[in-house]
């Protein structure tokens, strides 16, 4: 009895062993270069978060600003790409004719001087709306964005032709399927090259139906990324991916990062042979709000060296940090 004790503790220790060389950070090997900063909404106006929900219109809620940019818009994309964003996530809702508008909002009343659902509007009648209407940081005193946004609010098309290299992650707002099938119709049109250089994130069933008609297309949601880190979670000490994380965008909150087998790097390596960026994003508690890596102290949590992705939403301020030496965004 006591030898098959000895031999089944040996063999706990031999398994506790392999499981820790194949998995420790320590000896996988050093990744280079610079972290891949992801700018959400690219440079925009920040606001109170405090108390935040769904529904709050976070226009109102504007804290003072320190730039000109509203988000979604040209302008603060060319100025996060300057600033140091290898990608700039935007939000798309498809229109009544047959376009996609750039914008965050499922109505237009928070932001603009428009009225109701952005979907039911043409772009035509979109781009006539002043963006920067609704911006106040004073409880409605004074709105110094009004008048300046008139005409700002682009197409996806638009995009796509005004920054024919860079990439996007592309949000789809609804959990429409027929919103996905579109979207995958607009993708489907451009070359393999380019499709190469977008990522789509959104609801279940839109995803779901633009992977049936894009499969080329690196894409996620909530429950894809649910499957993905939890079947990890499961199966990743044995060096592997599992199917439900290939060729998909990885958020993995900064919090549930040392969890994962082998975070970071041979992390990274294993999702970048299914072909699946990661991208770290702020802590996770519940809840619907987009946290990213946006402090000092949000940076400080990042491994020593890492390489990977990072979704912030203040570019500016990330990018001077994790690349140093890069010219201020105009």
């Amino acid at each position: 009895m006591r030898t098959i004790r000895r031999c089944v503790a040996f063999g706990l220790l031999l398994l506790a062993a392999l499981l820790y060389l194949g998995n420790t950070d320590l000896l996988a090997p050093a990744r280079s270069g610079a972290p891949v900063l992801l700018a959400h909404r690219g440079i925009a106006q920040q606001f109170d978060t405090a108390g935040l929900t769904r529904d709050s219109c976070t226009a109102t809620r504007m804290l003072p600003p320190t730039h000109g940019y509203l988000e979604n818009t040209i302008d603060s994309m060319q100025a996060s790409f300057a600033a140091g964003a290898d990608i700039v996530e935007l939000d798309v809702h498809p229109t009544t004719d047959g376009q996609f508008a750039v914008f965050h909002d499922w109505t237009l009343d928070c932001r603009t001087d428009g009225r109701g659902v952005t979907r039911e509007h043409a772009m035509a009648d979109l781009r006539r709306l002043d963006l920067g209407y609704g911006y106040t940081a004073d409880g409605g005193r004074t709105f110094p964005f009004r008048g300046k946004g008139v005409g700002l609010m682009p197409s996806l098309d638009e995009v796509l032709q005004r920054f024919p290299e860079r990439t996007f992650l592309i949000n789809v707002k609804s959990n429409d399927p027929a919103e996905g099938a579109k979207l995958a119709a607009v993708l489907n049109r451009l070359t393999p090259e380019r499709r190469g250089r977008l990522l789509v994130y959104g609801g279940d069933n839109p995803v779901a139906a633009l992977r049936a008609q894009a499969p080329d297309i690196k894409a996620m949601s909530r429950a894809s990324l649910k499957s993905c880190l939890l079947r990890y979670l499961g199966t990743g000490w044995t060096g592997t991916a599992p199917e439900a994380c290939r060729a998909m965008v990885v958020f993995v909150p900064i919090n549930v990062a040392p969890w994962l087998w082998g975070w970071p790097n041979r992390f990274l390596a294993r999702m970048e042979a299914v072909g699946s960026p990661v991208f770290v994003i702020g802590a996770y508690h519940g809840g619907d709000h987009s946290t990213g890596i946006d402090s000092r102290e949000d940076v400080a949590r990042l491994p020593a060296g890492y390489a990977g992705g990072v979704f912030t939403n203040e570019i500016e301020a990330v990018a001077s940090w994790l690349k140093p030496g890069r010219p201020a965004a105009p």
